[in-house]
């Protein structure tokens, strides 16, 4: 897939998740076979950028190219200014997230809210294609709620305002992460543009990777929380793609690896004592489904340091030996 100059090495697409996708996690899902990952979404509010987690957050540094930043808000100036940036900053492509539905951001008439109002969007979009030399891109969802779906009229303001690319959540913003996504609109959303079309939502595994594919006829994948504890989904859906054929899961030995060099990573990108506290939700998942996991993530979540987290990890990996196939 193309987005501007950049050719994407697969379909695969690591999609921007708050307080998870941050550049360790982006880094390893590139390197476990993601062809390009997202950024946490970022508020375009001027008034944040002097604020140290902003910062934290447009930190690219050793990141594999594109680099792609998500930024969210409703004032189209701000966000050109944000776009600035952000490619100032290091960014190749910018996102705009449209998509979001949490309270805190829709209350702002940011996120997914904005899909209420197609004037609004399309005075972001043209601002902020015209601030900036490099592609833009959108994320949006289906619609408000699932009686105004208006994703293909969005998609094609997005075309008119020269957005790059359009990845769609099959869900609406009043679904918010409930139930099952649907794909039908994506697929007519394809149908009714020209530009690379992202499908996105509850793609946890190969066959579904293939199934969405052929049906929505989408030019890429996005995978959000189906990665989290399991970067090695974007591999074994490659190589389904590719193969027609399964991969094993990953070895024990692979996953304690994988996941010491992700802590220590957290450790080195935040710090030891807010590395240690974000580590704590990646272990949980990364041990789901290991025989005696519920103990030892009650057990883990009370260590202080990276040392004793670090050790704790290892024996636990070392000793469980393998899987609860109950779990």
């Amino acid at each position: 897939m193309q987005i501007g100059p950049h050719t994407l090495p697969n379909q695969l697409v690591l999609a921007p998740m708050a307080g998870i996708s941050d550049r360790p996690f982006r880094k390893l899902c590139r390197s476990l076979g993601a062809g390009m990952a997202v950024s946490e979404m970022i508020s375009a509010n001027a008034l944040v950028w002097k604020n140290k987690k902003t910062r934290q957050r447009i930190n690219h540094d050793g990141e594999p190219g594109p680099v792609v930043v998500q930024i969210a808000g409703a004032d189209p100036e701000i966000l050109a200014l944000a776009a600035q940036e952000n490619v100032r900053s290091g960014a190749d492509i910018i996102d705009i997230n449209m998509g979001c539905p949490a309270k805190k951001v829709c209350n702002k008439q940011a996120g997914s809210a904005l899909l209420a109002n197609e004037d609004l969007v399309a005075r972001i979009l043209d601002q902020v294609v015209n601030a900036v030399d490099v592609p833009v891109t959108l994320k949006i969802r289906t619609g408000s709620d699932p009686e105004s779906r208006n994703a293909c009229r969005i998609a094609e303001i997005a075309e008119q305002s020269g957005i790059q690319s359009l990845a769609v959540h099959g869900r609406t913003r009043k679904c918010a992460f409930r139930g099952e996504a649907e794909y039908e609109t994506i697929r007519q959303v394809k149908q009714q543009v020209s530009i690379p079309v992202i499908a996105n939502g509850d793609i946890n595994s190969p066959d579904k990777a293939e199934e969405v594919l052929k049906y929505t006829g989408a030019d890429a994948l996005m995978i959000g929380r189906p990665a989290r504890g399991n970067p090695w989904i974007f591999r074994q859906i490659n190589h389904y793609l590719a193969t027609g054929q399964r991969l094993t899961p990953p070895e024990i030995s692979e996953v304690r690896n994988v996941l010491l060099l992700h802590l220590q990573e957290l450790y080195d990108f935040y710090g030891e004592y807010t590395g240690v506290r974000t580590a704590r939700k990646h272990i949980a998942w990364y041990s789901k489904g290991f025989f005696s996991s519920n103990a030892f993530r009650r057990e883990i979540m009370q260590v202080e340091s990276a040392s004793e987290q670090l050790a704790m990890v290892d024996d636990f990996l070392s000793i469980s030996g393998e899987r609860d196939v109950a779990a």
